[in-house]
């Protein structure tokens, strides 16, 4: 069917506004770069401070708090969710420094801005020759997670959601590649993409702390949020261990980046592992990292609706 010409003419209109952004922002990467990293995050963060509470989006920062944590003060919440504006901002800022923050030495992992906890199982992953999963949620760095499992040797495939800016995403889709070569955009074909990792004995880091409108609600700080199963499918299928990571922003611009022990899924009585009450399991995991570091979670995402 042929496509009208004014719906033609709207569609190269939003593609030369979105290339006049995205050149914005490759430009103004370029010229952060001519600024101590240090510098930069401060400016960033005192700016997204100030900027943030003023923006549509504080209110639906606002409401998810209240929903969250209805026992804080009008005053914690506000204090929570400006400081949640600051974490984004840094982790936009962190892109154009990820070569002078990615220190990492895995012969000496006392030295640098990135500390790993639980590193054995790191290792262990590496070597025991079989699948796994890794699930993290929209806390601190976490696009640190597959540069270091890419600095151990892991061989792992992660899958992300890019950017609806179509020339942004192409240009961070290529960075990320240059320190975690095995990355999977969201997307048709995914989960294939994913179950050919699996299949061959590789292992798959996911990102479940989104709302995925064709989900099965599950509660989320005592709320039911609608949640992708595809993790515990792929958990079932493969009858593969699941783990649980994330990123730790620490004082003085390091990380601390864990993961969990083997998770003990839940399963049917036929014993199979149960799709209902594994993406409850990893929910609850995610929710505790929020409680213990409300500051560095995405707020401002709509993620009960």
């Amino acid at each position: 069917m042929r496509i009208p010409l004014r719906y033609r003419f709207l569609q190269l209109l939003t593609d030369f506004r979105d290339w006049c952004l995205a050149q914005v922002i490759f430009l103004s990467l370029k010229l952060l770069r001519l600024i101590p990293m240090d510098r930069a995050v401060r400016l960033f963060e005192g700016a997204a401070r100030w900027i943030g509470p003023k923006t549509s989006r504080q209110k639906v920062a606002l409401d998810n708090l209240v929903m969250a944590f209805p026992e804080k003060s009008p005053e914690e919440r506000e204090t929570i969710a400006r400081e949640s504006w600051a974490q984004m901002a840094r982790g936009v800022v962190e892109y154009g420094y990820l070569d002078q923050i990615f220190d990492l030495d895995a012969n000496n992992l006392g030295a640098g801005r990135i500390k790993v906890k639980n590193v054995e199982q790191f290792i262990k992953l590496r070597d025991d020759g079989k699948p796994a999963i890794i699930f993290t949620g929209h806390l601190g760095n976490f696009e640190l997670l597959p540069m270091a499992a890419a600095k151990f040797g892991l061989d792992l495939q992660s899958l992300f959601r890019a950017p609806n800016n179509k020339y942004a995403a192409a240009k961070i889709a290529d960075a990320r590649k240059q320190v975690a070569p095995y990355l999977v955009a969201s997307g048709k074909g995914a989960s294939f993409q994913l179950m050919s990792a699996l299949e061959r004995g590789a292992h798959v880091g996911i990102l479940v702390d989104q709302k995925f409108r064709r989900g099965i609600p599950v509660p989320f700080f005592g709320h039911d949020a609608p949640t992708n199963t595809l993790l515990a499918k792929l958990a079932r299928r493969y009858e593969c261990p699941v783990h649980g990571a994330r990123s730790i922003r620490l004082p003085g611009g390091r990380f601390r980046l864990e993961i969990t022990d083997e998770l003990n899924l839940p399963r049917t009585p036929e014993g199979e592992i149960d799709i209902r009450g594994t993406t409850e399991l990893i929910t609850r995991v995610v929710e505790g990292w929020v409680r213990e570091y409300p500051e560095q979670w995405l707020w401002i995402h709509r993620r009960w609706g």
